[in-house]
């Protein structure tokens, strides 16, 4: 069988690309020689936005981009895609209070219409955005989204591969060269495929991807990394922090199963494998949010952490924070085609595949088709998500509304699918704790490529903070025992 794409990496933008071709009625097969989203793309804020601070780089195209993007996906995903209030506190900050509120009215009106509330100024009455923080703050509200970034690139997968796509994981390319009118690949599980077509979105590892092609880019490849702490909650509510820092940078502080998230940094890197959180960045991100609220942290205080490394395309900006957050498509067409992909962000990935479809679809004699602006990702063809959460709870009341919440968040329509014949908590299966239960672990493993149980609880439900070490060690030993290979 010869494919018409052989895409290299399983991150948000494989994944989309891979849904979008697939649609189209290609013949896909995407590799990922990890887990899906087990890099950068489960490593990002969580955000669906437009990008804010973009707006001070003069990326004006960027930020409608993915504002309209935004909007998109508010409506295509309301289960793991839902609006978010953020405060953005405005004492001793760098920036003069006349030039953020005109920068907020434009953030307001560049995407068009939007079914977000617009920004405003923060009110005496805003007692719950208001209360965390310190002193007596004047700033402003305004909205973006927020999302679970492993999970959005799992769906992309999951709707293309239920539409022909072939999706292998733990599958890495080992070499790849032009023959005839096509590629020539080899696989490490020791396969030989044929493609017409080949795209590089291999992220961070995009050159190390290229060099196994033997064609060389024109395009460049910055890597940034940028690092969150998770600590105990340090504030009530679902709304986020914007908090500006002397350094001009801006840090996050976002609710994160029960506790607060605070990120990111932007530090060069030499490697992908430099992903790591290291002691400098969690005193620099305690000290960003210690500026602005009441209590008061310290490393000894971070739960978890996470690093990423952003593969941002190298426009010659000098500060790593400076760099473009906007995305490249380089397609050498001197043979068979080869698209690779360079920077980009989880928000706008959708309209980074439509482009690279389009940008393949002559070197390939094909239709490419606007197929996914409209389109409902799995398990998110409802009306409201407050409705549906609703017939949730009143369908399955035993489940108890945290888990049910997060269940419907993860799932959407397809919980029905997932519950289907069960009356109780018995019919899960053995349960493992947080909430955790054999049924949805076997859902993972057969129907969204967990082939571990760091998988399971890191990417495809995160409840990896909420069980203990013995929970986490009993269901280490089932999946041993359950799946052996």
């Amino acid at each position: 069988m010869t494919y018409d794409l052989l895409i290299i990496g399983g991150g948000i933008n494989g994944c989309a690309i891979a849904r979008e071709a697939a649609l189209n009625g290609w013949r896909v097969l995407l590799v990922e020689r990890d887990d899906l989203a087990s890099h950068t793309s489960s490593a990002s804020t969580k955000l669906i936005h437009g990008g804010l601070r973009y707006l001070e780089y003069y990326d004006l195209p960027l930020v409608a981009e993915a504002l309209r993007e935004r909007e998109r996906l508010v409506a295509a995903a309301p289960h793991i895609i839902r609006p978010m209030r953020f405060v953005l506190p405005h004492e001793n900050t760098v920036r003069p209070w006349l030039l953020v509120r005109a920068g907020l009215l434009l953030y307001d009106r560049m995407g068009g219409r939007s079914s977000l509330p617009r920004s405003r100024g923060l009110r005496r009455g805003d007692t719950a955005y208001r209360a965390p923080l310190k002193g007596d703050p004047s700033g402003f509200v305004y909205s973006d989204a927020y999302t679970d970034d492993s999970r959005l690139t799992l769906l992309n997968a999951v709707d293309a591969a239920e539409n022909g796509a072939e999706v292998l994981t733990r599958v890495a390319l080992t070499g790849a060269r032009r023959e005839g009118d096509g590629w020539r690949a080899t696989l490490s599980d020791g396969r030989e495929v044929h493609a017409r077509a080949l795209v590089n979105a291999a992220g961070p590892w995009v050159s190390e991807a290229l060099a196994l092609t033997g064609v060389n880019a024109q395009a460049g490849v910055r890597l940034v990394k940028g690092s969150h702490i998770v600590v105990p909650r340090l504030y009530e509510g679902d709304h986020a922090y914007i908090l500006q820092q002397p350094d001009r940078r801006i840090v996050f502080a976002t609710p994160y199963n029960g506790q607060t998230a605070i990120g990111t940094t932007d530090i060069a890197v030499d490697r992908p494998e430099d992903g790591v959180i290291d002691a400098d960045e969690m005193v620099y991100l305690c000290e960003a949010a210690n500026r602005s609220f009441r209590r008061q942290i310290a490393p000894r205080d971070i739960t978890s952490a996470w690093s990423g490394v952003r593969p941002l395309y190298d426009d010659g900006a000098g500060a790593a924070a400076e760099v473009t957050r906007d995305y490249v498509l380089e397609l050498d067409a001197s043979g068979p085609a080869l698209l690779s992909v360079f920077g980009g962000k989880i928000t706008t990935a959708r309209h980074l595949a439509e482009e690279a479809v389009g940008k393949l679809a002559p070197a390939l004699g094909r239709d490419a088709k606007r197929v996914t602006r409209d389109r409902a990702f799995p398990g998110g063809g409802m009306a409201s998500f407050a409705e549906f959460l609703a017939e949730a709870r009143r369908t399955w009341p035993w489940l108890g509304e945290d888990r049910t919440l997060r269940m419907a968040r993860a799932y959407g329509t397809r919980l029905s699918d997932l519950l289907s014949d069960a009356g109780d908590e018995d019919a899960l299966g053995e349960a493992f704790g947080a909430g955790l239960t054999e049924r949805e672990a076997r859902w993972a493993h057969d129907r969204e490529w967990a082939r571990s149980p760091e998988d399971v609880l890191e990417r495809r439900t995160k409840l990896g903070l909420a069980t203990t070490t013995g929970e986490k060690t009993r269901f280490e030993n089932w999946w041993r025992a359950t799946y052996p290979n």
